[in-house]
């Protein structure tokens, strides 16, 4: 009886999609470290003028602001929404139509996986890939088609950056058939840091149209962006707006990840479907939150473009703090992959290989075993690359870390201290 019930209630779309690198992860740091610069957030507060604007609406009289709103997304933040994204976009947008608030951009992107892929569809997923792209496609019936970016050696001694990582043109087209029903889009790219150029997104764009196939398009890191890089939203280019589902977050946007707010925009046509997996699953997002959101928009469509504007003073000050980390680790010997944007960077961690015991015959990517070991022995906690890569390829970048940036001052220099004392055991005979 017990064989048979236990064959009755599985769930065939959970199979395999049960592992989780951050509930390890998590524990081990919570546990371990003293310096946490695994996890993607940032340990500064959000800026004063979105906490003070939840602080108003917390204190202020408008009772309602505790209940529930429009469930597709709190009007006011949908109205700034179509403004400044139609601002962006170059287009009139429709703020019922044509954007809907969610739980954080994850729950966007699940909406959109269970919204748009059946049984049979194909998803190509570019490498290295944030890692819940392939259990929600998984979930939703599909089958992820993984294509990665490349890295090519830098010229002259140089740091290798993020765009040194890169699409081979035929292998991507490659990935594109009859089945294939959308490509995930990840720019700026965590955990690499990569901006996506605009030859790059031509190519994605180009067969894209050619196929008749969607883009889901996860822009949470928009305003991060380094050395003058330029992002570029990819539903901006010629075809491309009626197949693209664009995919935001205030938690990136302000510093403020447990607020949960994000967004999507893009046509009536595909944002449809997505409205009717929001009502029938969370249905509604926190209002005050909402509102709160709402107001920063505000404030940032009037400063748009001029030095107070808070999408140039955060990626100014994280710029400078991506920098530390990859002089700090630069000096110790890990070899830094320069991101052009997001909170986190690489790191090759090929000369600190003596220092972890190897284990025969091991399944487990080497990366992991590394990053277990490093938060263990040394208190520092970071996230081995080979989280960001389907089975399969685990092994293939396996001697890559990957670390969070966003963080205080402090907390880098004790991440730099760390590193130095490691250094200095390494030397010394």
């Amino acid at each position: 009886l017990q064989a048979k019930m236990s064959k009755r209630v599985q769930a065939r779309r959970l199979e395999g999609t049960e592992k989780n690198i951050w509930v390890e992860f998590v524990k081990l740091a919570t546990t371990y470290s003293t310096v946490n610069l695994g996890q993607g957030f940032p340990d500064f507060p959000p800026p004063d003028f979105l906490r003070e604007a939840f602080e108003r609406i917390l204190s202020g009289g408008n009772h309602m602001l505790h209940q529930y709103t429009r469930g597709f997304g709190h009007p006011p933040l949908v109205k700034i929404l179509a403004q400044f994204f139609g601002k962006l976009l170059g287009r009139e947008l429709d703020p019922m139509t044509n954007v809907m608030v969610t739980v954080g951009a994850y729950q966007a992107l699940f909406c959109c996986f269970q919204a748009f892929v059946d049984e049979g569809d194909e998803v190509i997923i570019i490498e290295p890939f944030f890692d819940c792209y392939e259990p929600m496609v998984k979930m939703a019936g599909g089958t992820p088609v993984f294509v990665p970016l490349r890295p090519k050696a830098p010229k002259d001694g140089k740091l290798m950056s993020s765009a040194d990582w890169q699409l081979d043109p035929a292998e991507l087209a490659s990935k594109f058939s009859k089945q294939t029903k959308a490509i995930v889009l990840n720019s700026p790219n965590n955990p690499l840091g990569k901006v996506f150029s605009r030859q790059e997104l031509e190519l994605i764009a180009d067969l894209c149209v050619k196929h008749d196939v969607l883009c889901i398009s996860d822009e949470v890191y928009e305003w991060l962006v380094y050395d003058r890089k330029e992002h570029i939203r990819i539903a901006s280019l010629q075809g491309m707006w009626d197949r693209t589902v664009m995919i935001g977050s205030a938690g990136k946007t302000f510093s403020a990840t447990g607020w949960k707010v994000g967004w999507t925009v893009g046509p009536n046509r595909l944002l449809q479907h997505l409205r009717t997996m929001h009502q029938n699953s969370v249905y509604h997002c926190a209002t005050i939150a909402q509102d709160a959101v709402a107001q920063g928009f505000q404030r940032e469509l009037e400063l748009y473009g001029k030095p107070d504007s808070y999408f140039i003073q955060l990626p100014k000050e994280l710029q400078q703090k991506r920098d530390w980390l990859v002089r700090s680790l630069d000096a110790v010997g890990m070899k830094p992959v320069v991101p052009e944007g997001t909170y986190f960077l690489v790191a090759d961690i090929s000369e600190f290989k003596s220092h972890v015991p190897d284990v025969p015959d091991s399944d487990e990517p080497y990366d992991s075993r590394f990053a277990k070991w490093m938060v263990k022995n040394k208190g520092l906690a970071a996230i081995p690359l080979s989280a960001f890569y389907c089975e399969a390829h685990k092994n293939n970048y396996s001697h890559f870390i990957r670390f969070c940036f966003a963080k205080e001052e402090a907390t880098l220099k004790a991440a730099s201290d760390i590193l130095q004392k490691w250094k200095q055991e390494k030397s010394t005979p």
